[in-house]
């Protein structure tokens, strides 16, 4: 019997690079083939460990690129699609809502219709809590499968449109699918310019520590071992056409993630700065996972686990998020930890 092939777009990203690395350990008996532009956000070193490994590819192409696109579908016939790729900084899409258009939008348009043309078994599209909008402050309100969807940024807007395509063409062409929308990841690799990283090599490095408004947005926070094993499940155990939520029941203010932070590295919060808050910004993320539960997934890791982990990895592997940091222009200076 032939080895499933599996397409992971996105792979050289944060939540994509570990999900390319957890497959290709876990399922020795699949061929992974991560496929990524590498723009500014993609970066390969991550990969290290497993690039030799026989059941690892890596092909380099443009999502949005039909003309490479639908001719690799049929030459690999792969079995799945699990689609990550994805412009995903709300900050840069309120400056540049193209690129997310294109990427998100088109370059989903385009997976899709490769998958239709083969018959894939399964594609799962990766999306993210974002395209409900805001929940209020109250703690008994959750995100569900049935929310509507109500996004407030143009990045939200672009996943919503490609959930909106995914679910189309499952209703249209009978393409086997599945969503995924999940609340803010955390962890190994994660892209210097979000909260928690930036966070941590901000502090490391005695820098002023931006947070918006007066601190007091609320988000969900899910450990991306977690939502890898939970992307795992749905891809073998998920109702063809269903949408399942993943959160990990860990919500925190953003000043209380930045005061965490600080405290576990030991250092003062006078690094906090108060800046002025963005646009659209979104009040509170929630998720209710129960349907997710049902099919057998729970989260392994605590906040409080989890993110003494994250910053043991971000001390451990200096030597990567400075060289990120200074590949993309983050403009965080160095200093000796």
């Amino acid at each position: 019997m032939s080895k499933k092939k599996v397409l992971v777009t996105g792979g050289a990203g944060f939540i994509g690079g570990n999900f390319v690395q957890y497959m290709v350990n876990k399922y020795p008996e699949y061929d992974i083939y991560n496929l990524d532009l590498l723009t500014y956000a993609g970066d390969l070193t991550k990969h290290q460990s497993i690039e030799n490994k026989d059941n690892y590819h890596f092909i380099k192409a443009d999502i949005a690129d039909w003309k490479t696109i639908l001719p690799l579908f049929e030459k690999e016939k792969f079995d799945y699609v699990v689609h990550f790729a994805a412009e995903s900084h709300v900050d840069r899409s309120i400056t540049d809502p193209e690129i997310f258009v294109r990427t998100n939008v088109l370059g989903t348009q385009v997976l899709l219709d490769a998958a239709k043309q083969i018959g894939v078994e399964k594609f799962l599209h990766v999306s993210t809590d974002e395209v409900y909008g805001e929940l209020d402050f109250d703690p008994n309100t959750f995100f569900t499968e049935e929310t509507p969807l109500q996004p407030n940024s143009p990045y939200s807007a672009s996943k919503a449109s490609s959930d909106l395509l995914v679910r189309a063409y499952h209703k249209t062409y009978g393409l086997p699918v599945n969503i995924t929308r999940c609340s803010n990841n955390y962890g190994p690799y994660h892209f210097p310019e979000k909260l928690i990283p930036l966070t941590i090599s901000r502090v490391l490095n005695d820098q002023k520590v931006p947070v918006y408004g007066n601190g007091g947005n609320i988000r969900d926070w899910l450990h991306v071992h977690d939502h890898c094993a939970a992307i795992d499940l749905v891809l073998h155990r998920g109702a063809v056409g269903e949408v399942y939520n993943v959160g990990g029941h860990n919500e925190r203010t953003n000043l209380e993630v930045v005061k965490t932070i600080i405290k576990m590295l030991g250092k003062s919060e006078d690094l906090i700065e108060f800046v002025k808050d963005r646009p659209g910004h979104d009040k509170r993320y929630a998720i209710d996972p129960t349907k997710l539960e049902k099919l057998g997934w729970k989260p392994t890791y605590t906040f409080e686990t989890g993110i003494a982990q994250t910053i043991q990895w971000y001390l451990d592997n200096k030597e990567w998020w400075e060289r990120i940091i200074n590949s993309a222009g983050l403009k965080i200076q160095k200093k000796d930890i």
